[in-house]
Parts: structure tokens; C-alpha cells; sequence
């Protein structure tokens, strides 16, 4: 079998990240809006590959001053740099599932990270169809690597928000 494209299905994909706050607790939020394209060979899946786009401002937290906030220039400055991307630069097939690694550009900085990948679906045939994929990643990194270097500092020692962000991905793409 030869390499299959797919168009990421928005409506039924997700980009959630959580941070510690205050030293004591995790914000959680997500990125509703994200596009790309995964090409997927089953039979060798490192001759796959992943490019992704995420709208920055379709960031939300449940908490619209806080959401404010992290649009403006202090973290994501979404006027400046509205989207992040994510492109694919090596795929290692693990027992567990995959290893993609590739660049993710955010708030204007580029640098690798590593999204492992879990539940990875076998083709399916949706109601009207179409073929479909899925699976679930997750991945951390550094605020500070991207240059998200705002912070107030408590008190009793550590910072407002932490400086590890994990994220998880729920990623169903249509086959095009």
C-alpha cells in the first residue's frame, strides 16, 4: 500500500495544553482551530509525515481575561504571530505506537520537539463515506525556549505560571 493523504477534520480535532499556576494547580485550555495534513504509509509508517496549523487566537481557557491576556504581547502575541505551525522531520515506529519529531514554530521561534504518539486507529469508513484515521499525542515543552519568558514571581518563592507546558492532541483527519 502506497502512502495515503488525509486533511485533518478540525471539527473533530483538538490541541489541549496544561500549565502549573501559582505552584499549586494546572490552567488547562486548547486551540480550537487546526489544519494540515497527515500522509500516512501503514505498512512503514516512517515514511510518514505531518504538517499542522494552529490559529493562536482560537486559544481558550474558559476565562476571557485570562484568554485576553494570553493573546497579548506578554505570551502568545497573536497580533504579531497568529498561527503556530508544526512540520514533521523523522517518524520512529515504536512498540507503543510512534515517535514523530519535528519543528514546531511558536511565537515566532522554531525548535524540535517530540510528539509521541498513541492509539493510532486503523482506516475507517465514517457514515457518509469517507475514510478516516485517528490518534492521540502528547508532547512537553518549554515556555522559555519559545521565548514566552513573562512570569511575576510569588511571594513565597516560585513563579505565577510555570514554565513546562504539556500538551495533548486528538487529531482525526479525513482521507483526501
Amino acid at each position: 500500500m502506497a502512502q495515503l493523504t488525509y486533511e485533518i477534520d478540525p471539527a473533530h480535532s483538538s490541541v489541549h495544553f496544561s500549565v502549573r499556576h501559582m505552584m499549586v494547580s494546572n490552567v488547562r485550555g486548547e486551540f480550537s482551530k487546526i489544519s494540515g495534513t497527515v500522509k500516512y504509509d501503514p505498512e512503514n509508517p516512517q515514511n510518514s509525515s505531518v504538517e499542522a496549523t494552529i490559529d493562536a487566537s482560537s486559544i481558550n481557557t474558559r476565562e476571557p481575561q485570562r484568554d485576553a491576556h494570553l493573546k497579548s504581547a506578554d505570551f502568545l502575541d497573536v497580533e504579531k504571530f497568529p498561527v503556530m505551525t508544526f512540520r514533521s522531520k523523522q517518524i520512529e515506529p515504536r512498540s507503543d505506537g510512534v515517535r514523530v519529531l519535528g519543528e514546531l514554530t511558536l511565537h515566532g521561534v522554531t525548535r524540535e520537539i517530540a510528539l509521541e504518539v498513541q492509539d493510532l486507529t486503523p482506516e475507517t469508513k465514517d457514515p457518509w463515506g469517507k475514510q478516516r484515521i485517528g490518534a492521540s499525542a502528547t508532547a512537553r515543552l518549554s515556555r522559555k525556549e519559545f521565548g514566552l519568558t513573562w512570569h511575576q514571581a510569588l511571594e513565597t518563592g516560585g513563579a505565577l505560571v510555570g514554565d513546562e507546558v504539556k500538551i495533548t492532541l486528538d487529531v482525526a483527519a479525513v482521507r483526501s
